[in-house]
């Protein structure tokens, strides 16, 4: 086992304090990051997480605010204290163990950003239950592959959700799903408004009235710290999605610590995270994290452009919002409807901003600092993954001199490196692989049903590290840049340059709203660059943009990274959570369109034709 360093095991020893232990640890830190793979924390310590996000806060907060809801159409503005929260996931816990469901049982979870879907988390939590919660906007094929994967016995939906105004029939995608599914034995319908049009299945229990006989008492399951907390899969571009497992006791520890130390967490805050749960920043940073602090944050089911680009900015005005944690994706798009939206709020309760799951242009930074925050609010600008369980890189939550896009300083103890190609270590300033020299509590414990899998995606590519799969630079004052994903760099004649640096002086163009950048097959320099451009509406796409466009490539980044085909869209293909599916441009550009895969978790799957017909063939 690899020996951490005595300050190391010291740090996270007094950070496991942070929680209520049932058994405490002795031992802290049991990791190997060479074949066989083995990463252990707190190992001999037992606990319960719904415990320590509820009744732990109890004797002296049980009246606190856990979570201000707002519903789609802003018409229900809800208030649940601590002491509610417990009754419901209580009663949620007792249902889930009418319905037969145990320690060690896999739940699955599609619901929309509705309370039930932090009772039904915190439900399987408590009696030891492993949930893995899918986005609700995933196709019934998406969603029937992870249900199968990990064998779940229940799967927990609702009978409706609401975007935009409009209903979404997702218990219909869950009847597909689990139609030749053998293990589920139940489907849970929780009551969302759409009861009575849902036609009902042999399988459908309902909540509402399995719940009005459960007591709202449910005694905490005792878990072993290594016990499995939570399933969550991730897409990749090749093969099916992976089941990153995170367990009970080092993943607790690592989102309550982290979330204190990044956000400056204080009890008059009010936070709020965009995130939907389906994904890890909504778990961690939505959830978990937030809980264990005895915070208070707010829970939205709709959209921030409905009914139009004002709501989020009313809605701090109105819940008096402090912190502010959202994607650059949704950044952009509030920036692209122009500053008349900001003037109907004033945003003054606002101390700090938070970005995070990708790495934020220039532009968009300096309109969420500027105007978004008035310039009054530093920017926590956060990397991390769905396998890191919690941040590992991010700027100090402190008003001060900032890099706008940079990543910055590392958290607590740990050890990014920056490594060649060839595995030898880049000192200093310089760009290469982000990677990790040791473990820390949230990491992720391997790929469920399939650690060969964990061992070759993390730990072959260069033996004794946690490799990211992103690229980064390290500047001269030690600070990281996240580059994009190292399968987004290009080998352009032999030069490689990272999708995002070429994206990010793109956007700093007028006229620019959003752009993405991918390799294309090119006969003679082995790639080509292709660029997809979104003008500011009312700009019409002229060739003297266009040259505009390769012209200022040409200037910041040198005449190597001049874009081969450059063509304007009305919009890219982005998933309901806002993220562009550069998979599906790879494949357009490449002109690969007979293998698109799934497009129906897109926002607006239209926008795919759209792009095929305006395609530049290089």
């Amino acid at each position: 086992m690899q020996q951490p360093t005595q300050d190391s095991e010291s740090f996270w020893r007094q950070q496991g304090q942070c929680l209520q232990w049932i058994k405490p640890y002795t031992r802290v830190k049991n990791t190997r990051f060479t074949t066989p793979v083995h990463i252990a924390w707190y190992e001999d310590g037992t606990l319960n997480a719904s415990v320590n996000c509820i009744d732990r806060h109890l004797p002296q907060h049980a009246d606190r605010i856990a979570y201000i809801l707002e519903n789609d159409d802003g018409t229900r503005i809800e208030h649940i204290t601590y002491q509610q929260l417990h009754d419901h996931v209580c009663r949620m816990a007792n249902v889930l163990k009418q319905l037969g469901v145990g320690k060690g049982d896999r739940v699955v979870i599609y619901l929309p950003m509705i309370p039930a879907a932090v009772y039904a988390m915190l439900a399987c939590a408590r009696i030891g239950a492993v949930h893995s919660v899918v986005f609700a906007g995933f196709s019934a094929e998406s969603l029937g592959g992870r249900i199968q994967d990990c064998g779940a016995r229940l799967v927990i939906t609702a009978d409706a959700a609401w975007r935009a105004g409009r209903m979404l029939d997702i218990k219909a995608a869950v009847d597909t799903a689990v139609a030749d599914v053998s293990s589920v034995e139940a489907v849970l319908v929780v009551d969302n408004g759409g009861a009575d049009r849902i036609t009902p299945t042999p399988r459908d229990q309902f909540y509402t009235r399995l719940s009005q006989q459960a007591s709202s008492h449910c005694a905490p399951t005792e878990m072993q710290a290594e016990d499995p907390l939570f399933i969550l899969y991730t897409s990749g571009s090749t093969g099916k999605p992976k089941g990153i497992l995170h367990t009970t006791g080092g993943y607790m520890v690592y989102a309550a610590s982290s979330f204190q130390t990044v956000f400056d967490y204080q009890p008059a805050d009010i936070y709020w995270c965009t995130a939907d749960v389906g994904w890890i920043t909504g778990h961690t940073y939505g959830v978990y994290g937030v809980l264990a602090n005895a915070a208070t944050a707010v829970l939205f089911e709709g959209v921030p452009t409905y009914p139009d680009a004002s709501r989020c900015w009313q809605m701090i005005d109105r819940h008096q919002v402090t912190i502010f944690y959202t994607a650059p994706t949704a950044i952009r798009a509030l920036m692209r409807e122009g500053d008349i939206h900001l003037v109907s709020s004033t945003r003054q309760s606002l101390r700090l901003l938070g970005s995070v799951g990708e790495p934020i242009n220039t532009d968009a930074w300096q309109w969420y600092h500027d105007k978004v925050g008035l310039g009054q609010c530093p920017i926590v600008d956060t990397w991390w993954q769905t396998e890191t369980g919690g941040i590992l890189i991010s700027p100090p939550p402190v008003q001060g001199k900032q890099k706008p896009g940079a990543a910055a300083k590392p958290l607590f103890d740990l050890q990014p490196v920056l490594l060649h190609t060839d595995g030898t270590v880049i000192e200093g300033a310089g760009t290469g692989n982000l990677c990790l020299a040791d473990s820390w509590p949230g990491q992720a414990r391997t790929i469920y049903g399939d650690h060969a899998r964990f061992e070759e995606t993390y730990f072959k590519a260069f033996p004794g590290y946690y490799f990211s799969g992103d690229g980064a630079r390290r500047d001269a004052d030690g600070d990281y840049w996240i580059t994009g994903r190292v399968d987004d760099v290009l080998n352009v004649a032999g030069h490689r340059l990272g999708t995002a640096e070429i994206e990010t002086v793109l956007d700093s163009v007028a006229h620019v709203v959003e752009c993405a950048v991918v390799g294309v097959p090119h006969a003679i320099k082995g790639q080509g660059i292709y660029v997809f451009v979104t003008l500011l509406a009312g700009v019409e796409a002229t060739e003297t943009i266009r040259e505009s466009l390769i012209q200022t490539v040409r200037t910041r980044i040198g005449a190597i990274a001049t874009p081969d085909a450059i063509q304007f869209c009305v919009g890219l293909p982005k998933t309901r959570s806002g993220k562009i599916m550069r998979r599906i441009l790879r494949k357009i550009a490449a002109g690969e369109l007979d293998s698109l895969g799934d497009i129906s978790t897109l926002a607006d799957p239209s926008v795919v034709d759209a792009i095929i017909a305006g395609r530049v063939v290089v």
